[in-house]
Parts: structure tokens; sequence; C-alpha cells
């Protein structure tokens, strides 16, 4: 796939990651939302220091991202780190592939979603990307009545974006055999490691059988770097379940986010602002537990990313 010139041109890569680049060094990409707009203070800050140190414990280099005075980081120090953990509510800009020019146009921070990381990851020459989990269709753009038609442009971008992005799993807020489904249309793999069944986000299993499973590492190592090395264009998503003992139990799971749901609905909470609220609703209803899940997932996500990214396949 050919990367944007205008995308090139506008990366920032600090010195850390450039020296990786400059010997050979594993990299891996992380998001920047989950640090201004996924966790509430101190956990934000917290989980993305957590992260990058998972990424290094695994023999690799972490590569946070986010937007700053129209330069896309691909890397960020710990002052940066905290700027964006600290920030006033409603000052930092979210960055999706559809806003990545407004993002770049203002002055002040944008934090980046998994499609604009995806973009600025691909552009710098990272093949792994870690998050914690992707949207997708959303539960009303199926309904018979007036659907929603709300699809997370997370979707397109492993459609469209040579990266393997390691998550749990779609948001189990969402509709996930229809997330699945989407992503078979428009040929993005979807592979689960360690069992049969996908990771249900909070929960170790979503209970959909995996559209493709494999046991270990070296055998997703070698999945990921045959697809990427055959230039199909599209990302992989690699799906890993949340460790055990931070799991929530999936009844428990689902009987929340129906709870949460119904609850958005009486509010009319929709469009952007649903899934923050969900989330939030969950981790009311949970005292906490979704977030202690959410935290552990992450963090996971980001060891296995770095671990992956250290065994690819040189091409």
């Amino acid at each position: 796939m050919r990367i944007p010139r205008g995308v090139t041109e506008r990366l920032q890569i600090a010195p850390e990651v450039a020296a990786a680049f400059a010997s050979g060094a594993p990299v891996v990409a992380l998001e920047s939302t989950l640090i201004s707009h996924g966790l509430p203070w101190p956990q934000n800050l917290e989980v993305a220091i957590e992260s990058e140190a998972a990424v290094r414990s695994s023999g690799a280099i972490p590569a946070t991202v986010a937007l700053h005075d129209g330069r896309i980081l691909v890397g960020l120090d710990r002052a940066s780190l905290e700027a964006l953990a600290t920030a006033p509510a409603g000052s930092v800009r979210k960055a999706a592939r559809p806003s990545l020019a407004a993002a770049l146009a203002a002055d002040g921070w944008a934090a980046t979603t998994v499609s604009a990381t995806m973009i600025a990851a691909h552009a710098a020459g990272i093949e792994v990307f870690a998050t914690g989990g992707i949207g997708g269709v959303h539960r009303g753009a199926r309904r018979a009545t007036a659907p929603t038609f709300d699809i997370s442009s997370d979707l397109e971008e492993l459609a469209r974006t040579p990266v393997a992005v390691v998550c749990a799993g779609p948001k189990a807020i969402l509709d996930v055999p229809a997330t699945i489904e989407y992503l078979e249309t428009r040929g993005v793999p979807v592979v689960v490691v360690g069992q049969d069944e996908l990771p249900g986000f909070f929960a170790r299993s979503a209970g959909i059988r995996a559209p493709t499973s494999v046991p270990d590492l070296a055998a997703v190592a070698t999945l990921v770097g045959r697809h990427l090395g055959l230039g199909l264009g599209s990302g992989i998503l690699v799906c890993i379940p949340v460790p055990e003992a931070d799991a929530l139990s999936e009844v428990v799971a689902g009987e929340v986010i129906e709870l949460a749901l119904r609850d958005a609905e009486a509010a009319a909470i929709d469009g952007p602002a649903l899934t923050p609220w969900l989330l939030a609703r969950i981790a009311e209803l949970t005292h906490g537990a979704s977030i202690r899940a959410n935290t552990a997932l992450i963090i996971n996500n980001a060891r296995f990313a770095g671990a992956l990214a250290a065994h690819l396949p040189t091409r």
C-alpha cells in the first residue's frame, strides 16, 4: 500500500523510536485516546506507563502516538504522556481518519484512535499496534426500524492499512457478530490466540467461535508475517483474551452491558458520546471491576504485541 506523502511529512519520530528503526529493533505502536478519553486520572497515566513498560519487557520499543500542533508524534516522552493524562476535559481532540485533517489543522493536543494510530504506524514503518478493544458495528445498526448505521472507522482502517492490531476483541458493547461479519467482508483476517472462542473484551469469551485460532505466539507470528508479506493491503486482527484473574464472567458482563444499553436508550445517549457513556456506566454497575479488567487487558495486549513484533519474520 502506498503511504501518503502528506502523512509522512508530518511525522515526528521520537529519538528512541528512530534509534530502534536504525538498529532494526522491533517497535510497537500504542494509541493515546485511552489516556485522554478512555480512563480516569490517575489510572490513565499509570496504564500508559505500564503499557510502554510491558512492550519493553517483551523485547520491543513502544511508540505511543498523538498529535500536537500539526505534527504526528510517534513516541511520547513522560511529559507528553502527563500532558495528555491531565488535560482539562474537552481540551484534547479525538483524531480518527475522518477527523485527522481537522486535528492536524488545530493547535494543541489530539489523541489518536485506532484508525489514526494505524495510519501513523504504517507511515512510520511500524507493523504491530496494541490497543484495548476495537470499535465496530453498534447494536442499533441492524434494527428493522430506524437503524443507526453506526459503524466505527476502525473497521475500514483494518481493511485498508496493513498493520497487525493486537486487542481483546471488539468492545463488548457492540454488535460483535455483525462486526466479525463486516471484517470478513472487507478481507480482514481475525485470529484468536490460545482458545477457540473470540474474546469478550471484559470477559474471556464472547460466546462466538473464532474465525481462526492458533495455539501460541510462534504460530500467530508466522500467520501475521505471511499476511503482511502478501501485500494484500489489509490489516490483521489478533485477539488475546483478558487475563483470567481480572476477567468478568461472561454472564455478569452480558447482564451489565444489557442494563447499560437500556439506561443509555432511556437517557437518549447516542452518537460519539455513546461508547464513553456506556463504559462509565458499566464501571458503576460493576463497582470498578470493568475498569480493572480494561486496564489488565490493555497492558496484557501491549506485552503480547511486543513479543509478536520481536518474533515477526524478516521480510
